[in-house]
């Protein structure tokens, strides 16, 4: 993570343990490989080492957009779960739901970071964006994230990397708003 600059564009210390992450589509998430649009369009299976007691946060940014020369509107939220038991993803409450790479044209390679947190408290919110929206989603910041929930440092992460494909403008017309 450190060589992809995700550390520090997003978070200050490495995930202690690498997130395991599929696709319907049949790909995995492996540190930074390239992936496409239409191969992540629709949500994965994530698993990790989890504590059977404890509440986890599953979050996943997208840090260059526009660009990753220009991230003007770093970070963008993908995906957001809270409150999750265990590793059961499924059991949490989201509060972003999940959308794919949409890189625009001409912008290159984008980096889409997925990272776990240990809640050290169930998290109280009602906020929920939904796939078609746009609100809620530009300029988020994970440090921010971390500091209001005191969520401390990720316990699992992985990256994939994905630029434009025939899939973006499809994903882009589902928003709304």
């Amino acid at each position: 993570m450190e060589a992809n600059g995700i550390i520090p564009d997003i978070i200050d210390t490495k995930p202690k343990a690498l997130l395991e992450v599929n696709y319907p589509s049949g790909v995995k998430v492996d540190l930074g490989k390239e992936l496409t649009p239409t191969q992540v369009k629709d949500q994965p299976t994530v698993t990790w080492k989890a504590e059977s007691d404890a509440l986890y946060t599953l979050a996943m940014v997208d840090p260059d957009a526009p660009s990753r020369a220009e991230p003007t509107s770093r970070e963008i939220l993908h995906w957001l779960v809270i409150n999750i038991p265990a590793n059961k993803v499924a059991e949490g409450q989201t509060v972003a739901e999940y959308v794919g790479s949409g890189a625009p044209q001409g912008t290159g390679l984008h980096r889409y970071v997925f990272l776990v947190f240990k809640q050290p408290a169930k998290i109280d919110t009602t906020k929920f964006i939904p796939k078609t929206s746009r609100e809620g989603r530009l300029k988020v910041k994970t440090r921010d994230y971390i500091a209001k929930y005191n969520l401390g440092e990720p316990v699992a992460g992985n990256f994939y990397q994905a630029q434009y494909d025939d899939y973006v403008p499809i994903l882009r017309a589902q928003f709304t708003e």
